[in-house]
C-alpha cells in the first residue's frame, strides 16, 4: 500500500521484524494509524527470514524456532488497518517541530516527524519517499560483527547469520562441509540448522566459553526458555556428530579459489592464539561472526543518547516505557542490546502501548484490564527487565577479549571496501599518531567504504587503542544507508525546522 504524502500517521514504524510488527499491529488495535516500514518484500526481519512463495517451501517453520508467535504477528498485521511498506529503505528521520528537552513527560510529545526513504526491493528505484507521523518508532534490529584473521575475504567465507539467512530465504548451503566459528549463542542455532539441512559441519569454534553464564544463576533460572532451547541445540548437534571447540578460534583461513581448510587455534584467557595449538580441519565454507552490532544510526543521527553493552557495542538508552531520549521517538528490538526475539516482541507491544498512551494524554496505565491498562503494562516490563537481564549476562560471556589482535598479520585486510590492511592500520597508529578510531579512518580511509564501517569498524577501534579499552563508534551521520544523489537532488529544499 502507497502512502499520500499529505497524510500524517499517528505513528511510524521502521523495520518489520518482531519488535516493529509487535509495535505496529499493537498501536493499531489501540485505535493509531500506522505506517509500517521495511527495506525487504516480507515481514519477519532477520530472525524470522523465510523463502519466497516461488520456492514453493512446504514447511518453512521447519527452520524457525517459535514460529508460531511470528505466525500471530502476521495474522495481526493482514487483520489491522497498518499501511505496510515494502521496499522502503529509510535513510533519514527528521523533526520537524516540537522542541524537548526529555523523555516520559506527557507534555514532550513531538508535533510531527518525517521519515525519508528510497523503494525498491534493493533501493535501485531510487524513487524517494516521505512518511510523515506524529511519533516513531525505531526497530531497525541489528547486523554481525566480524573480526578479521588472515584469508576472511576468500569466496566461502560468510557470516554466521548470513549462512543461516541463505538458508531460510534461499534454502541454500554456503558449502557441503561448514565449519561455523566465533563467539555467541548464534553459533549454536546457526550450526544445528545446516546440520539438519544436510550440511556436515565438522565443528562449532567458539572463542569464549559457557562458564561465565553460571555466575549469574538468577539470570538463567528467571529465563528457563532460554535453557531449554539451549538444550534443544545441543542435542541437535550431538545428533548430528558436530563437535563444540571452546576456548578456540579461527585464526586462518586456507585455499586459492575459495575456503579448501581453516586452522583453528587455543585461546588465552584475552583470545590471544596459544602458541603451538593450531589445527587443520578441512571444509569448503566458513560461517563466522562474533556476536551482533545494534543498528541505532537513525537514532544517533537525532542526537539519541546511547549507552555501553557489556560486549563493548553501543545501544540506546531507553526509558521504562522505550521511549529514546529525545521525546517522540521510541525504540525497541536489539536496537537497545540484542536479547532475541521474544524481548524484541515485548518492548515492541511495550512501546506500542506507551505510545498510544502518549497519543490520548493519558498514563500508559490508566484502568485495569482495558485498553492500555496496568496489568498488560506491568507485566510487559517485568517480562522486559527479566529477559533484559539475561540478555546482558549473554553479552558479556561472549565480548571480545583484548588479545584477538595477535590474529591478524600485517597484510590482512580489516576494511575489505577500501582494501586497508591492519599494517596500515597500525602503522597510523604507531607512525603518524592516531589515537581513536575516527582518526584511523581519516588517515587510511578504513570504513569509508560501502559497508559504512560496519564490517571494519571494531577492528579498526581495538588497533587504534592499542591493547587498551577500545571506544564504541558513536559518529553522527545524515544517512543511515547509502542514498544515490539523484534522490537528494530529487527532494524539496528542506525548511530549517526541518534540519536535523
Amino acid at each position: 500500500m502507497t502512502a499520500s504524502p499529505s497524510e500524517t500517521y499517528d505513528l511510524a514504524v521502521v523495520g518489520a521484524g518482531s519488535a516493529g510488527l509487535a509495535g505496529a499491529v499493537t498501536a493499531s488495535e489501540l485505535g493509531l494509524s500506522v505506517a509500517l516500514l521495511d527495506s525487504s518484500t516480507q515481514s519477519g526481519g532477520q530472525f524470522y527470514r523465510h523463502p519466497a512463495p516461488a520456492l514453493g517451501a512446504v514447511r518453512p517453520e521447519a527452520l524457525h524456532h517459535d514460529w508460531s508467535a511470528f505466525s500471530d504477528l502476521r495474522r495481526r498485521l493482514g487483520a489491522s488497518t497498518v499501511d505496510y511498506l515494502t521496499g522502503h529503505h529509510v535513510w533519514s528521520v527528521i523533526r520537524e517541530s516540537g522542541e524537548s528537552g526529555g523523555s516520559g513527560d506527557a507534555g514532550d510529545t513531538v508535533e510531527s516527524w518525517t521519515v525519508h526513504a528510497i523503494t525498491g526491493a534493493d533501493g535501485t528505484e531510487e524513487r524517494p519517499v516521505r512518511i510523515r507521523a506524529r511519533t516513531v518508532l525505531l526497530a531497525t534490529g541489528a547486523y554481525e560483527r566480524q573480526l578479521p584473521f588472515p584469508g576472511w575475504t576468500l569466496p566461502g567465507v560468510v557470516g554466521a547469520g548470513g549462512a543461516q539467512a541463505m538458508l531460510k530465504s534461499g534454502l541454500v548451503l554456503p558449502g557441503r562441509r561448514i565449519v561455523v566459528a566465533g563467539s555467541g549463542p548464534l553459533l549454536l542455532a546457526v550450526a544445528s540448522s545446516l546440520a539438519a539441512a544436510g550440511a556436515r559441519v565438522p565443528a562449532v569454534v567458539e572463542a569464549a566459553g559457557y562458564l561465565r553464564y553460571a555466575r549469574s544463576p538468577r539470570a538463567l533460572v528467571t529465563n528457563p526458555a532460554k535453557a531449554a532451547e539451549a538444550l534443544v541445540h545441543g542435542a541437535a548437534l550431538i545428533r548430528h556428530r558436530v563437535r563444540v571447540l571452546p576456548r578456540s578460534a579461527v585464526t586462518e583461513v586456507h585455499g586459492t579459489d575459495r575456503v579448501e581448510a581453516v586452522t583453528v587455534s587455543r585461546l588465552d584467557g584475552d583470545w590471544a592464539p596459544v602458541p603451538g595449538t593450531g589445527r587443520r580441519i578441512a571444509c569448503d565454507a566458513l560461517a563466522v561472526g562474533h556476536g551482533l552490532v545494534p543498528q541505532i544510526e537513525l537514532a544517533t543521527a537525532v542526537g539519541c543518547a546511547t549507552r555501553a553493552l557489556p560486549d563493548g557495542t553501543l545501544g540506546l538508552a531507553l526509558s521504562e516505557l522505550q521511549e529514546t531520549s529525545v521525546a517522540g521517538l521510541w525504540a525497541a528490538g536489539e536496537t537497545g542490546g540484542v536479547g532475541g526475539a521474544g524481548l524484541a516482541r515485548a518492548e515492541g507491544e511495550l512501546a506500542g502501548r506507551a505510545i498510544a498512551a502518549r497519543l490520548r494524554g493519558r498514563r500508559a496505565d490508566p484502568v485495569p484490564g482495558r485498553g492500555v491498562g496496568p496489568g498488560r503494562v506491568g507485566e510487559l516490563r517485568r517480562r522486559r527487565d527479566r529477559m533484559r537481564a539475561f540478555a546482558d549476562v549473554m553479552s558479556a560471556a561472549h565480548a571480545p577479549g583484548p588479545g584477538w589482535p595477535a590474529w591478524l598479520e600485517d597484510e590482512t585486510d580489516v576494511c575489505r571496501c577500501e582494501e586497508v590492511t591492519a599494517g596500515r592500520v597500525r602503522e597510523a597508529v604507531t607512525g603518524l599518531g592516531a589515537r581513536d578510531a575516527r582518526t584511523v579512518k581519516l588517515l587510511t580511509r578504513a570504513g569509508m567504504g560501502w559497508c559504512q564501517g560496519r564490517m571494519c569498524g571494531t577492528a579498526v577501534a581495538c588497533l587504534a587503542a592499542r591493547g587498551g579499552t577500545p571506544e564504541p563508534p558513536s559518529e553522527r551521520r545524515p544517512f543511515a544507508v547509502p542514498v544515490p544523489l539523484s534522490t537528494l537532488a530529487a527532494l524539496d529544499e528542506p525548511t530549517a525546522e526541518q534540519t536535523p
